[in-house]
């Protein structure tokens, strides 16, 4: 069913490693026209890495966020919602526990592969480079996505010459490396260390490196927002604004002998995500570095944007452009 302004009203909801996010968009013909977002610090990830189960505490905080997302749907008047959960959810035993509780609230979750999600993000970045040949990177808490390729909109036409999906994000490198508050120098190097070897594995396939890379996700944005002080955040600046290696380090340096709790007080950061932030900046230099970019561009149109993308041609009975078929509920 169409609005009056002939657009699909759909709900997006990813269930993160540490973010939960809903968005709200209306969409006609494969584009956005206009969306809401909505974010929460769930921290489903939690102790993931070690125990390879979820916490009671992580499914009690995604189940209240998506009680709160379904009811927003709801309002919102959306014909379709669509529910993806990620790396934690790959790793997690008790998986299950979790699905149970959100198809009680009459959602259809689907735990997607890394490779569909790194496919759904650089769909959905890939919307603002019509054409161009462009390194897309989505660090997560649990892992890490990294694409190159090209999306021609003119005949719905996605070329990706490398996927590949990296079990190394914030959330698993704080509960991997870091013991102390605020980490010991060793162990920040020895966080470094492995990022590098990580990373460095994907970018030596390439002889040819795309000029322009993107990434998005939380800890990028964040950066912007301490670099430029933020407060409120703001999107419209976020978006598409470039970011120097230079910045990443200096905000690295700053933060390195800071605790968690005087991150949590920087301007322009969520505390919820300040245990997060000096491993995730950790991740955001080693990608650059590797990769040999001086500088990279945020976007905010991540996997959100490709699964709205992606629900919208299902429902006008389109082969999704990405290769995959998302479950719906109403």
């Amino acid at each position: 069913m169409l609005d009056r302004d002939g657009c699909a009203r759909i709900a997006a909801i990813d269930l993160g490693t540490v973010s939960s996010r809903l968005s709200l968009a209306r969409v006609r013909d494969g584009a956005i026209v206009d969306s809401e977002k909505h974010s929460v610090i769930t921290d489903m990830g939690q102790g993931v890495d070690a125990t390879g189960r979820f916490s009671a505490g992580a499914i009690d905080r995604v189940e209240a966020a998506c009680r709160t997302f379904a009811e927003e749907a709801r309002a919102f008047g959306a014909t379709a919602t669509c529910v993806t959960l990620t790396s934690a959810a790959r790793d997690a035993e008790n998986a299950e526990e979790l699905l149970a509780r959100l198809r009680a609230l009459g959602l259809a979750p689907q735990i997607i592969p890394g490779e569909v999600e790194a496919r759904l993000t650089f769909y959905g970045v890939a919307h603002d480079f019509p054409g161009e040949r462009i390194a897309v990177a989505d660090p997560g808490g649990g892992s890490t996505e990294i694409v190159v390729g090209t999306y021609d909109p003119r005949h719905a036409h996605l070329e990706l010459e490398h996927v590949r999906s990296l079990d190394i994000g914030c959330r698993r490198l704080t509960d991997r490396f870091f013991t102390a508050d605020p980490p010991a120098a060793e162990e920040l190097a020895d966080a470094a260390v492995w990022s590098h070897g990580q990373f460095a594995s994907y970018w030596d396939e390439f002889a040819d490196r795309p000029s322009r890379f993107i990434s998005v996700g939380g800890t990028v944005t964040t950066l912007v927002s301490l670099t430029y002080e933020l407060e409120p955040y703001d999107s419209s600046f976020v978006h598409l604004h470039g970011l120097t290696l230079e910045e990443v380090e200096r905000q690295l340096d700053r933060m390195s002998t800071l605790t968690v709790a005087q991150i949590r007080e920087l301007k322009g950061i969520q505390p919820k995500r300040a245990p997060m932030m000096q491993a995730g900046t950790i991740i955001i230099r080693e990608l650059m570095r590797t990769g040999g970019y001086e500088e990279l561009t945020v976007s905010e149109s991540s996997l959100l944007a490709g699964m709205a993308a992606t629900i919208d041609e299902a429902l006008r009975g389109e082969k999704p452009v990405v290769g995959w078929t998302p479950e719906l509920s109403e």
